[in-house]
């Protein structure tokens, strides 16, 4: 018998893990499971030099990621489901396992842009570092493929 207890499920607030959220919830449900929703803050470098637009600080970030993951908990709360979010700042694949580890997870739930090429070379796999690295079950959540939760 599968028992899953604790899941994980990395957002950044964009339609696939979003969409990995939905997948988090039906076997959080299912298994009377917690969810901990995890926000990745990735520094940004700033060319002290360079004159460039305004970026928001990793200050407003984090206040807008709480803000957004507050929703979330929100919503998941009053459908019956437990959920922790969680705010971590560094390289999300990094970050992703260290709080897989630190929970001792029995799953992770997380999106894929299904970026390939030179776009994927360029911005790497978070997705790919996870499945690479985890010591837990990885359940990927393809940006385009065939859905099975109705």
């Amino acid at each position: 018998m599968i028992r899953i207890q604790k899941i994980l499920c990395p957002i950044d607030f964009s339609a696939p893990s979003r969409n990995a959220l939905r997948y988090a919830h039906e076997f959080a449900k299912a298994m009377n499971a917690k969810i901990t929703v995890m926000h990745v803050i990735q520094p940004q470098p700033i060319a002290a030099d360079v004159n460039v637009p305004y970026v928001p600080l990793e200050a407003e970030i984090e206040q807008s990621a709480k803000e957004d993951l507050a929703r979330i908990v929100k919503e998941e709360t009053q459908a019956g489901v437990v959920v922790e979010p969680v705010i971590a700042f560094g390289l999300p694949s990094e970050c992703i396992i260290a709080q897989a580890q630190k929970e001792e997870v029995d799953v992770i739930i997380l999106g894929t842009h299904g970026r390939t090429g030179i776009s994927r070379l360029l911005m790497g796999s978070t997705t790919e570092n996870v499945i690479r690295h985890a010591t837990c079950p990885v359940l990927v959540v393809k940006a385009s493929e065939k859905e099975f939760i109705s």
